[in-house]
């Protein structure tokens, strides 16, 4: 397969320098995603910024999880706090470690996680883009989504990631629709992570009981439980048609930027695959850690 790429480049040489290196590039992204054991795909319910430094059951189950899974190429996050206008990949070779948060520790503000970044990659999403004009960009980095939940996926931070924003005028079923162009990444060795909460009202919390793992409301348990059963029965209708189920959908999911990021992972998912459930609980009343395992 080597011998006919080579060959085809040899032939391509005869145009202009420009084209021949335009050619090399192309060669070098090939390379780079050759075909590989297909990987999982990943929902992480995230939590609070502190889980970046805490010991607790999630962050054991992060790790759990990450035993069960084979080494990515590259990983490719969409977190619910990075929201633009259009959609947006970062390409810089080195993304910076960004503390989007304010009132936490001096000790989380020390955290980097200084995995590099993968222009090819960057390049390779854009392009492989039908019905999306996705932009590269050089200024974001990688937010508390991606790195305080993949740092104890892969705390060596020697595997490239790089983040998809959510556009936010784009509807549930774009989002879907997009995500679902880029399930061949995971034939390539690329980890998809969609990092938010199934249920997420921060207007609603108990901060008194906080810490007390499993503690939901009567709203937020049932909203978890419709969302577990159309993820289970692969009702993906009803997960993008979130909005017209009930009352305590529209309690668990005030805004969509941290449900959004389970549906790039839905989107993703195989017929037959095996789906897995696991930090499975509720916290604060209104909040659940629920996440999901593809493959």
């Amino acid at each position: 397969m080597k011998m006919k790429r080579l060959q085809f480049l040899k032939t391509f040489s005869i145009f202009t320098m420009g084209s021949f290196y335009s050619m090399k590039e192309l060669f070098k992204i090939s390379e780079s995603l050759a075909p590989d054991q297909q990987m999982p795909a990943l929902f992480l319910g995230h939590g609070s910024p502190m889980n970046a430094i805490e010991e607790n059951e999630f962050v054991a189950g992060f790790r759990q999880i990450a035993s069960k899974i084979p080494r990515p190429k590259a990983i490719v996050c969409v977190s619910a706090h990075w929201e633009t206008r259009g959609t947006q990949v970062t390409s810089m070779p080195q993304p910076k470690t960004i503390h989007d948060f304010g009132g936490f520790p001096k000790e989380l503000y020390e955290v980097q996680y200084p995995a590099p970044g993968n222009p090819e990659l960057a390049k390779k999403i854009r392009d492989t883009a039908r019905t999306t004009d996705i932009v590269l960009d050089d200024k974001w980095g990688l937010d508390h989504g991606a790195w305080s939940v993949i740092k104890h996926l892969f705390p060596a931070a020697d595997i490239p990631v790089i983040q998809m924003s959510l556009d936010y005028g784009k509807s549930p079923r774009q989002h879907y629709e997009l995500a679902m162009e880029l399930a061949g990444l995971r034939k390539k060795g690329v980890l998809v992570i969609g990092s938010g909460n199934m249920v997420h009202n921060l207007r609603m919390v108990a901060w008194n009981r906080l810490n007390e793992t499993g503690f939901g409301y009567d709203w937020a348990i049932e909203a978890n439980e419709k969302l577990k059963q159309y993820i289970k029965n692969d009702d993906h209708d009803s997960l993008i048609r979130y909005q017209n189920l009930g009352k305590a959908l529209q309690l668990a999911i005030p805004t969509p930027d941290h449900y959004l990021p389970l549906l790039y992972t839905m989107a993703l998912k195989g017929k037959n695959e095996n789906i897995e459930l696991f930090n499975d609980k509720a916290l604060g009343g209104s909040l659940t850690m629920t996440s999901v395992k593809i493959g």
